[in-house]
């Protein structure tokens, strides 16, 4: 059974890919997580703030002491020796590439335009096979508007564009006001692919203590919902990889991703849920369905349940609307 994946220009041995989290921080997560099967790793997210806060927080403890205690400041390591800074990602770009044999993903969340530029640069330089643009932006700007909201994230892939020569992934918000067209506008300024969708995190208020609660809540199977309609309605229409992101617990969300026309489906909660070794269960899953449909590769299945080749290509918008409502009030 062929289930090789073409996505954002790299080869890969099947559709799934363990996107970023604690899994992929260490080696023997990467590893465990190759040997079940996963076709890429994603590394979890450099931040350039995180980056520039600890290095900040280097030099105040240092300069506190230059005045006061000079001979202090030759106990502290130099900043690269003491793995600041973006020492420790790159070493782990490095180290994962050569651990593994799939393709390793580097991820990058940035704040300022030199930010962006410069540590994809590193990226790069370290060895990455593919570079995810994580632009974890939430507008509570009230006076800006939706078309600067658009131009930033064009302008931050057009700037790492111009930077590196990597594949570069996007992975995109679901609240923007025309995604398709916001597809077609990341793609014309060079991205490789779109990764459907960045799960912002989302707060929740302690009714008791009366705070914001920092919670974090894994994704469920249900939210595929939004990501399924718009992997379908985009896929044949822009050149774009499309990975699918949000809600893969079993095999089920893998394949109906794939119908949709997903070129990779991505998992995380899941794997957090049951160890690494899920991915082999999903990838077993995979294979079983598509044997008792007698599909002998991913080709004839990708997009098989596209908007554009279906029959009814309304039924993935509003026609259906009113009908599924008066379903549910004869109940």
């Amino acid at each position: 059974m062929d289930l090789t994946t073409r996505y954002m220009g790299l080869h890969l041995k099947n559709p799934l890919v363990a996107s970023a989290s604690p899994l992929t921080r260490e080696l023997d997560g990467l590893r465990l997580l190759e040997d079940a099967g996963a076709a890429a790793l994603v590394l979890p997210s450099l931040f350039q703030e995180e980056i520039e806060a600890e290095v900040a927080r280097y030099d105040r403890l240092t300069s506190a002491n230059e005045d006061s205690w000079p001979e202090a400041t030759s106990q502290f390591p130099a900043l690269v020796e003491a793995k600041h800074g973006p020492h420790h990602y790159l070493c782990l770009i490095r180290r994962a590439s050569e651990a593994v044999d799939v393709p390793v993903i580097a991820s990058l969340n940035g704040v300022t335009n030199e930010g962006w530029i410069s540590y994809a640069k590193l990226i790069e330089e370290a060895g990455a096979k593919g570079l995810e643009l994580n632009i974890y932006f939430i507008p509570a700007d009230l006076t800006q508007t939706g078309r600067e909201v658009e131009q930033r994230y064009i302008d931050i892939l057009a700037a790492v564009r111009a930077t590196v020569s990597i594949p570069i992934a996007v992975k995109l918000s679901p609240y923007f006001s025309s995604i398709g067209n916001m597809a077609l506008a990341l793609q014309d300024a060079g991205a490789d692919a779109l990764v459907l969708f960045n799960r912002f995190y989302q707060p929740d208020l302690d009714l008791t203590r009366l705070q914001v609660m920092t919670d974090l809540r894994l994704s469920e199977p249900s939210e595929i919902r939004l990501p399924l309609l718009w992997l379908a309605v985009l896929a044949g229409r822009v050149k774009l990889s499309l990975a699918a992101s949000t809600g893969v617990a079993s095999s089920n969300e893998v394949i109906k991703y794939l119908l949709a026309g997903a070129d990779v489906v991505m998992a995380t909660s899941a794997l957090l849920r049951h160890g690494p070794g899920h991915m082999a269960t999903l990838l077993a899953g995979l294979e079983k369905w598509l044997a008792s449909r007698e599909f002998n590769s991913l080709d004839h299945v990708r997009g098989l349940m596209s908007q554009r080749k279906l029959k009814d290509p309304q039924a993935l918008e509003r026609a259906n609307y009113i009908e599924i409502l008066e379903g549910y009030s004869q109940h």
